[in-house]
């Protein structure tokens, strides 16, 4: 029962499945950050310090992503 509002023009074109499939690959990075990385209430005030702690977290997203990717 679930229909999608994009229709057949847009979702032919071979390119439309490359962005849904880099849109993925950057939806679970910021899914990680939320739930494992702490990111979805943050504790901190001042946008430097938010911005410290996002880019902290998302480089211990890649270090967790490192050996999966150099074993590929």
């Amino acid at each position: 029962s679930r229909h999608s509002a994009i229709d057949g023009r847009t979702t032919r074109h071979e390119s439309h499945a490359l962005s849904q499939k880099h849109r993925k690959r950057i939806e679970e990075a910021f899914g990680w950050a939320k739930t494992v990385g702490g990111m979805a209430q943050t504790v901190y005030r001042r946008i430097e310090r938010v911005r410290s702690r996002f880019i902290l977290t998302m480089v211990a997203n890649n270090l967790a992503r490192l050996p999966r990717l150099l074993a590929a």
